[in-house]
């Protein structure tokens, strides 16, 4: 059983801040990313640190690891003055962390990515891959993590990878620790081996500063919450005092008494008629039937491995389809490439967007356009028709950017989401693939992308949508299809009481745990 961190002693608050960061300051070409930010560490405690897509949070954090120069302000570890000038130069003086977003050398050994840049040596400047090991397998027994130090990184699934980076950022021995949505890709058992981990570090004396838009998360486990907005602090406050609503009032500056917006789609006629669907190389899809309507949001439930995402590559083409029959409107389609997936009217928003979502040295205008290129004419492009298209994406979906020139890497993650959903939408498609589409978003931002996915329901687009997150495909889904091992165990209907019987939940994992 994991204990609430908050139930520490008591009278904490009068010992010295392991970290101070106090009237930080920073800006970026036509926009003020931190504005008199602060936050304030203590040792042996977790520290939230909360707040909208591009409230400043990762800036922050940057400041604080060396990524990026501070404008202005002052940084205190122990009361003493720090200013690190590289991620290099924090390392070595007790701060690590670790990145929503995973850098990894996926071609590469497990203890080769963990120990990269500080590799053991024999006294005659070789690597000392014997202790490399000794010493990778010592971090991952006192972590409770199960991994094979010498398989490749790229091999093994994206909950696992975010393990192991933790692993390397304990690895440091680090007194200061940032976890930056950690959670996002694992399972609730590798949550709870997480939060186990972190129970370890704080009773070591361990100072964890948590990056996370999930309020369950944050009241189970934080000391302290600091909520940021528009790159300034707006308050700091002990978690037990705090209520979901209070955290999502100070966030976004506004009561949110829905969470989901009403739902006003009419479900029309079968729009997508899949038969007996099957992926050719595993791990896949085998066998799954299902039917999607014009107007319908339809989710897609399961357990981590139950080939959620396999299914919609395969659909979309990225994946060879082995069989099974796909009508459109009626028609039979093959979708045997991603481009004619396009042209058939299909649009995929996928799982990582670091890995397979954006270009992250281009910009906003490059990575809103580049799906619908053909509409640009040729051989030259209409710089005119990309540039109002491109207005349009930032306008119409309220993303946050000083200009469309602005390369897409520097805006928050939601934003980026944002861009992405923006260029599909450019192709006017007929039925669109989500695949986790708020993963590591914040509350106001979720709240916007599902007005979008309603707002496509509603002009009669069919939406399939991957979630790994119950609330929300209770939420805007129309029905719940649930994968378990590649095949569909079930489908839940949406009923008068849909998402407010908790019966209904267990059904569902139930469904997810069929074939396992």
């Amino acid at each position: 059983m994991i204990l609430n961190m908050s139930e520490k002693q008591e009278g904490m608050n009068q010992e010295p801040f392991l970290l101070e960061m106090l009237d930080i300051e920073k800006a970026f070409p036509g926009v003020k990313a931190l504005d008199h930010a602060k936050l304030q560490l203590r040792a042996g405690t977790v520290h939230a640190l909360m707040g909208e897509n591009g409230a400043g949070k990762s800036t922050l954090m940057k400041c604080l690891f060396g990524i990026y120069s501070r404008d202005n302000g002052q940084i205190l570890m122990n009361g003493k003055p720090v200013s690190f000038t590289s991620p290099r130069d924090a390392l070595d003086n007790g701060v690590a962390m670790v990145h929503q977003e995973l850098n990894q050398v996926l071609r590469r050994s497990v203890m080769e990515n963990v120990w990269l840049g500080r590799f053991p040596t024999t006294k005659i400047g070789m690597i000392d891959t014997r202790k490399m090991y000794a010493d990778t397998k010592a971090v991952f027994e006192k972590l409770d993590i199960d991994v094979d130090p010498k398989q490749i990184i790229g091999t093994l699934s994206v909950s696992k990878r975010q393990m192991v980076e933790i692993a390397k950022a304990v690895s440091y021995n680090a007194k200061i620790l940032v976890l930056d949505e950690p959670t996002s890709s694992l399972t609730e058992d590798e949550v709870d081996h997480l939060f186990r981990i972190m129970k370890q570090l704080t009773d070591e004396g361990v100072g964890i500063i948590y990056i996370s838009h999930k309020m369950d998360e944050i009241l189970r486990i934080s000391d302290d919450v600091t909520i940021m907005r528009d790159g300034k602090w707006i308050a700091t406050k002990q978690a037990q005092a705090l209520t979901k609503e209070e955290i999502i009032r100070l966030m976004v500056g506004r009561e949110m008494t829905n969470q989901f917006p009403p739902k006003k789609n009419k479900i029309g006629e079968v729009l997508l008629d899949v038969k007996d669907f099957s992926g050719m190389y595993e791990p896949t899809c085998h066998d799954v039937s299902f039917q999607l309507h014009k107007g319908e949001v339809l989710g897609v439930s399961g357990l981590v491995g139950s080939r959620r995402t396999e299914l919609l590559n395969t659909l979309f083409g990225y994946f060879t389809r082995a069989g099974g029959e796909v009508t459109m409107n009626g028609k039979p389609i093959k979708n045997t490439t991603t481009d004619e997936a396009r042209r058939n009217g299909f649009a995929l928003i996928t799982e990582e967007r670091r890995a397979t979502g954006i270009f992250a040295e281009s910009s906003i205008l490059f990575n809103s356009i580049i799906a619908n290129v053909d509409a640009y004419g040729s051989p030259l492009l209409n710089g005119k028709k990309m540039d109002a298209d491109t207005d349009w994406v930032i306008k119409s979906i309220k993303v946050k950017t000083p200009s469309k020139k602005t390369l897409i890497k520097s805006l928050s993650g939601g934003n980026q989401q944002k861009v992405i959903i923006g260029r599909w939408l450019l192709t006017e498609p007929d039925v669109l693939l989500l695949d986790e589409p708020t993963r590591g978003i914040d509350v106001g931002a979720k709240y916007e992308i599902y007005q979008l996915i309603l707002n496509l329901a509603e002009q009669g687009k069919g939406v399939l949508m991957v979630s790994s997150e119950m609330p929300e495909l209770l939420g805007i889904c129309d029905r719940i299809l649930v994968m378990s091992n590649g095949k569909l165990a079930g489908v839940v209907e949406r009923g008068k009481d849909f998402g407010n019987i908790p019966g209904e939940q267990e059904t569902i994992m139930a469904l997810a745990a069929k074939y396992v």
